[in-house]
């Protein structure tokens, strides 16, 4: 696998999915949840983005590295 170098003044992360032209996220960011979604699985109640983040339809997410955002509904 050809080695990745960058094109833009942006680096990306090593774990990074993302291979958009304009960069996603990344999974510790405030703005994680806006990542494209690389794999969907509505039937499951959850989804894959971009940045490594699984998002599910409860609103909690799982982190890369096993961290857990709990539910974040709007009250």
């Amino acid at each position: 696998m050809p080695a990745l170098t960058p094109t833009a003044p942006t680096v990306r992360l090593p774990r990074s999915l993302c291979r958009h032209p304009v960069l996603c996220p990344a999974a510790d960011s405030t703005d994680r949840e806006a990542a494209a979604v690389l794999v969907a699985h509505p039937e499951q109640g959850w989804s894959l983005l971009c940045n490594g983040l699984i998002v599910f339809e409860d609103t909690g997410d799982l982190l890369p590295d096993g961290r857990v955002i709990a539910p974040h509904r709007p009250v």
